[in-house]
């Protein structure tokens, strides 16, 4: 019986071996197996672009770009290496056995490893209290989250900086981290613990969501440049790493905030993508723009879930306040968000017929 995918099985891998634990288990979805029988060619008719292959089983027979011929064998050192990649496979192969070929996305591969070399906390002061092994957080190095997600936009050369900018802050059970009201000065990740965000209504606080390790939060009021939406209160004791606003800017939100002008966003919605309005229902009743779902601001985080994942969303409000912190929340999820640049203001007279 064919051995399954597994983590063991893709640290045998070049460059996959050098990859923590928590990277080779974002990389299973993504794995691929492939059977060819004996005195087959698996990359004659084949299309492998955009792979990396790797041969898992059997004996291969393969003639490289310099003429000269080797016998791969599945499991064995010399098959670590990748078969081929990028769409560059043998001159000719052929398979002397019946044969398994595992095939991962090129594109995906390269951003995990690139993330998880960079995470690396480095060999100086193993186990310091002060030390933070960035590729254990799970819910940040999400797969999706790496690849379409929060840190999808993120220039390569960026990576390390953010990294080394969050300062770690303990922090205790009941210890309020945010406060409604008060002005946006952090972003937060949660290295480990819980919390809760809570929001007051009618004078009595409303439980809106649970955070756990990885999650962020805090983002809204950097991005919109307004007060704090909401509270954050710890649950259990926990580790924060915080990041200040001028950092944020600079590092994160530049480069992931996608804005597109008012006749960029026209061609994108008549070629499929969906507004989505984030100011209140009045405000949208008053002017939205035909077929835009409406969605406040303050109900983005619930109400994304409910949105389609395949789709582009132009966010807009009337400013573009409202809608760079709703665009951003959005990409962090995984979702193709762009803003209208200047909001409803800039875009006038333009899209009531766009659709």
């Amino acid at each position: 019986m064919a051995e399954p995918v597994s983590i063991d099985l893709l640290a045998r891998l070049q460059p996959l071996m050098s990859m923590s634990s928590e990277g080779l288990r974002e990389l299973l979805p993504l794995c691929r197996m492939h059977a060819f029988p004996r005195a087959s060619d698996p990359f004659d008719g084949t299309n492998w672009t955009g792979q990396v292959v790797y041969l898992m089983r059997g004996q291969l027979l393969v003639t490289v770009a310099d003429g000269a011929s080797r016998v791969l064998v599945g499991g064995h050192d010399l098959a670590a290496a990748p078969v081929a990649r990028g769409g560059k496979t043998p001159l000719k192969s052929k398979a002397i056995t019946d044969i398994e070929l595992l095939s991962l996305e090129e594109d995906s591969l390269d951003i995990v490893v690139t993330w998880n070399q960079l995470a690396n906390p480095g060999e100086s002061a193993p186990g310091s209290a002060d030390q933070t092994d960035w590729r254990m957080m799970s819910g940040m190095f999400a797969l999706d989250n790496l690849t379409i997600g929060a840190f999808a936009s993120l220039p390569p050369a960026n990576i390390q900086t953010l990294l080394d900018k969050f300062k770690r802050v303990s922090a205790k059970r009941g210890q309020v981290i945010i406060k409604q009201g008060d002005p946006g000065d952090y972003y937060y990740l949660l290295e480990s613990g819980r919390c809760k965000v809570s929001r007051l209504v009618a004078g009595s606080p409303v439980q809106l969501a649970e955070l756990k390790e990885g999650n962020a939060f805090g983002e809204e009021a950097l991005v919109a440049e307004t007060v704090r939406n909401a509270t954050v209160t710890m649950t259990t004791d926990g580790m924060l790493l915080r990041l200040s606003k001028k950092d944020f800017d600079q590092l994160l939100l530049a480069p992931l905030l996608l804005k597109v002008t008012r006749d960029e966003a026209a061609q994108r919605v008549a070629a499929g993508a969906k507004w989505i309005d984030v100011r209140f229902p009045a405000e949208y009743q008053s002017d939205g723009y035909p077929g835009a779902i409406n969605i406040p601001l303050n109900d983005i985080r619930q109400a994304s879930a409910a949105l389609d994942a395949t789709k582009e969303y132009i966010v807009y409000c009337q400013t573009g306040r409202r809608s760079s912190a709703a665009a951003f929340l959005l990409s962090q999820r995984g979702f193709h968000a762009a803003l209208l640049d200047g909001g409803m203001r800039a875009g006038a007279g333009v899209m009531e017929s766009v659709e």
